[in-house]
């Protein structure tokens, strides 16, 4: 039964990035796939310093697999990354590459740190 939920969690998360991507207007430089990717760093990190040892598994793993790994996407970042440094756009694809990366650990650092405030 935890495989359909995730499934299920699978199919919202998707939902909401594709919002996501509908709502930030698309430019040159991929501020919704940024975004998601900074929300679902830290949404994993509040997610699973909290959840952990008090919910159930299928609760824990529908949310951290299905949900947030549906909202967010690194084949996406990496295809962004990789069309904008064939594009001859290094100079922003460093900025996209270091805000993503940097942006998303630190994402994750805060998240784990309002997990543990809320627990």
């Amino acid at each position: 039964m935890r495989f359909i939920w995730v499934g299920v969690g699978g199919a919202v998360g998707s939902m909401l990035r594709y919002g996501v991507g509908l709502w930030l207007s698309t430019t040159r430089f991929p501020w919704s796939t940024l975004s998601v990717n900074i929300v679902g760093s830290f949404a994993l990190g509040v997610l699973l310093t909290y959840a952990l040892g008090r919910w159930s598994t299928t609760i824990t793993t529908s949310l951290a697999v299905g949900v947030i790994g549906g909202f967010t996407t690194f084949s996406t970042f990496a295809w962004e990354s990789f069309t904008m440094t064939q594009a001859g756009e290094i100079s922003r694809a460093a900025v996209y590459l270091t805000l993503s990366l940097v942006g998303g650990v630190l994402a994750a650092l805060a998240g784990y740190a309002a997990g543990r405030a809320l627990g």
